[in-house]
């Protein structure tokens, strides 16, 4: 019999070797789910809102480096895509989404359920057509399927679902697809240059983002040339943290006080494979260098002497034979030094603590890491355990870390991890995640148990929105609006089949995390932290201490002062 469009689609998609499908049915989608059912090779991965669906295709994506697949019925469902999507696309995660759409002859007649789905995705894709005609077939959705693989980031397939069941025109997908493996190197000439810059430079600071994925040899061996310490973005964590003898830690809101100074008293910046976002935390004086991927980010965020467009990974290659040994090491050492000693103090402030009730999430982090797998995969929500985690998670070169860390989405936590664990399935995979973050798409919580996904989930429960009211009191303001009226975690997490287990004290944290991460199968661990447990950025600007000074008198004259005296209990008096 001849395939229709549905069962094209399913065919095209395992050609190029996707696995799964995450999303949510409706009956728009049912000649595409329907295709899914009667074949073997292509799985569908049923969760509970769009939403976790777009963040656990990019989970896929970002830990594979290959094409991952969701899909929303029409009108609601393919909107509940979005803010999923928006992170895969800033992320620049290869992903496709199967946006369905209303019955053909109704587009345009303000049908039920009616949207415009061009419109809809067209901030958060590099590619959204609308299949209309059996002809289309497949080859909108491989060109799609190339665009996100080529331009690293979204592409939408819109189709009606009366489309997908007509006949298709042709029978079998037309393009195979192949692992790209392109190199791209700045020309011997810009090579040359480079090496001329930095071999006259005489204190160095290396800045490594996610582009420095897979280049780990290569940055050392350059650090080690020009005796320059590395301070690394976020999205570097995973790739440059771990066996660096050059590292001096994170800059910017949730770094700390080396990876700043070893940024601000450098003559040279080197920026390699990184977009870092905050114009104040770079040096205004020293001659910046930019190596990125990506030609439009050059010079995005700061004033740039030299920029040069290759990947991370063939320039270091090309450059490291045209290096002189840089001779003079007290940039270096000063800014190791530096860092150790701004270690230590992260480290203390990781303690038990002597409180009746609650814990340091300082402690929590530090606690997750040393007891979690070699190679386990960690998700953060947005906020503070994002910085817990940035601070306190230990890489090693196998583990991973996930976060919506461009995008700022809450409550990406919990959807990515079920991302990884479907991806890989025997390894450890731990979610950090914020009381906010966690109960805003609480129902996938039910999607673990459904999926059988052994995902750990680490509730930070403080009872706030917790890095809005930092934000707050930075600013001077009182806090508003921020106050959680939580349920107990635990219990939730018994009703729906998962093991639930809570950390009122400090002293039961470790057990608690024992337990669930050997337990088989899900498992949420509610553990109390501090609400005012404070998150110090590296350099605290005149602005943010005259809003702190604001706040506390403000808390004061609205009779708020006790939480002026638990800020001192928790943070000074340890």
């Amino acid at each position: 019999m001849a395939k229709n469009i549905a069962q094209l689609m399913v065919d095209t998609l395992v050609q190029a070797g996707v696995e799964r499908v995450y999303g949510l049915p409706g009956d728009s989608l049912n000649g595409f789910t329907d295709s899914i059912r009667k074949q073997k090779k292509l799985q569908w991965i049923h969760v509970r809102h769009e939403e976790t669906a777009a963040f656990a295709a990019g989970a896929e994506a970002h830990l594979t480096g290959r094409l991952a697949v969701c899909a929303g019925s029409c009108g609601p469902g393919n909107m509940h895509l979005v803010n999923g999507l928006y992170d895969c696309h800033r992320s620049r995660v290869p992903v496709v989404a199967i946006a369905a759409q209303i019955p053909s002859s109704e587009v345009g007649s303000g049908y039920f359920q009616e949207t415009d789905p061009e419109q809809l995705f067209a901030k958060c894709s590099y590619y959204c057509e609308l299949v209309s005609h059996p002809e289309q077939m497949p080859r909108v959705l491989e060109i799609a399927m190339q665009t996100a693989i080529a331009m690293r980031g979204v592409a939408v397939v819109t189709i009606p679902g009366d489309v997908s069941l007509l006949e298709a025109g042709e029978q079998e997908p037309r393009v195979k697809f192949r692992e790209q493996q392109t190199t791209v190197c700045p020309s011997d000439e810009e090579i040359a240059l480079l090496a001329k810059v930095l071999n006259d430079s005489e204190k160095v600071t290396i800045l490594g983002g996610a582009g420095c994925a897979g280049a780990h040899a290569e940055l050392i061996e350059l650090a080690g040339k020009l005796n320059a310490p590395i301070v690394h973005a976020l999205r570097g964590k995973e790739f440059i943290e771990y066996d660096n003898p050059f590292d001096v830690g994170m800059t910017g809101l949730l770094g700390f006080t080396s990876g700043y100074h070893a940024m601000m008293n450098c003559t040279t910046l080197l920026m390699l494979g990184t977009d870092f976002p905050y114009q104040q935390f770079f040096p205004r004086h020293a001659t910046t260098v930019q190596v990125d991927l990506r030609g439009e980010q050059l010079g995005r965020r700061t004033k740039l002497d030299h920029g040069f467009v290759g990947d991370v990974k063939s320039t270091l290659r090309a450059l490291l034979p045209k290096l002189k040994q840089n001779a003079d090491d007290e940039h270096l050492k000063q800014s190791v030094e530096h860092y150790r000693k701004a270690r230590k103090g992260l480290d203390e402030l990781a303690t038990e603590g002597s409180e009746k009730k609650g814990s340091h999430p300082q402690f929590v982090a530090r606690a997750i890491s040393e007891l979690a797998s070699d190679d386990a995969i960690f998700t953060c929500d947005v906020g503070t355990p994002t910085v817990w985690a940035a601070r306190y998670l230990t890489m090693n070169g196998k583990r991973r870390l996930l976060g919506s860390f461009i995008h700022g989405s809450m409550a990406s936590a919990m959807p990515q991890a079920i991302g990884a664990q479907q991806t890989y399935p025997g390894r450890q995979v731990i979610s950090m995640s914020g009381d906010g973050g966690v109960a805003m798409l609480l129902g996938d919580l039910l999607s673990l148990k459904q999926l059988k996904l052994p995902v750990k989930i680490i509730v930070f429960r403080n009872d706030a929105l917790g890095f809005v009211e930092l934000e707050m009191k930075a600013a001077g303001f009182v806090e508003f609006g921020t106050d959680l009226q939580n349920p107990d975690f635990a219990k939730l997490a018994e009703a729906a089949g998962v093991l639930g287990l809570r950390a009122e004290r400090s002293e039961d944290v470790r057990p608690m995390l024992t337990q669930a991460l050997k337990h088989d199968g899900p498992a949420l661990v509610e553990v109390f932290v501090h609400r005012q447990e404070l998150s110090m950025p590296p350099t605290i600007s005149l602005a943010q201490m005259k809003g702190f000074t604001l706040f506390t008198l403000k808390a004061v004259l609205s009779g708020r002062g006790d939480e002026v005296v638990d800020l001192a209990k928790i943070n000074l008096f340890r």
